[in-house]
């Protein structure tokens, strides 16, 4: 047998050795129950300047929404509509809060966060989380949240995704409350969530 003709028998083994591989290869592991991978681990800083991760969200249903302070529309109007919601849960309320992560951690300090934050058309101790533009990326990613600053200078805006991911207790994902629901259709979704699925 001659070199050229062995090398040719290896080159052949090993492409039907990468065939069998990716035929047979076990299935990417996924979340039970079909949950989606959203979420994890997080490192950010809250609107008193307190260093916080993914641990805020146990213990209550969480409405974690991305947007900015400087937003014209959506985020004021996204808000109010979870502060409505939030009103109509009744006593069912001391289980939910809402969680406002910045896109615009240049513009927004935990101090603007605090004053942004404290109006009261908005959610009832609503949490600001802040941080390095790191620390926002990674967590951006986590939740498959798009957001691209958009024109120059201080007026600049800054185009984002605008789907409140609702998680769970345990600080895990349950699914995604569209935006642009009435606050009675968010109400109705969160309820929703808290009774296991059943309306």
């Amino acid at each position: 047998m001659t070199l050229r003709r062995a090398a040719w028998i290896l080159v052949g083994l090993a492409a039907l050795c990468l065939v069998l591989f990716v035929v047979w290869r076990p299935a990417t592991p996924t979340p039970p129950n079909g949950a989606v991978a959203i979420g994890g681990p997080f490192q950010l800083t809250d609107q008193s300047g307190h260093a916080v991760d993914q641990r805020i969200l146990k213990g209550k249903w969480s409405a974690v929404f991305f947007g900015y302070t400087y937003c014209p529309d959506v985020c004021p109007t996204t808000l109010q509509t979870l502060a409505t919601a939030q009103q109509g849960l009744g006593a069912r309320a001391k289980d939910f809060q809402v969680v406002f992560v910045t896109v615009d951690p240049a513009r927004d300090t935990p101090t603007q966060l605090k004053a942004y934050l404290s109006s009261d058309s908005f959610p009832k101790d609503a949490i600001g989380l802040t941080g390095t533009t790191d620390q926002v990326a990674a967590i951006t990613r986590a939740y498959g949240v798009y957001f691209q600053k958009q024109g120059t200078g201080a007026d600049y805006s800054v185009n984002h995704s605008s789907a409140i991911y609702l998680m769970n207790p345990n600080g895990a994902y349950d699914s995604v409350i569209s935006a642009g629901l009435t606050p009675d259709q968010t109400r109705q979704a969160i309820l929703k969530a808290m009774n296991g699925g059943s309306a």
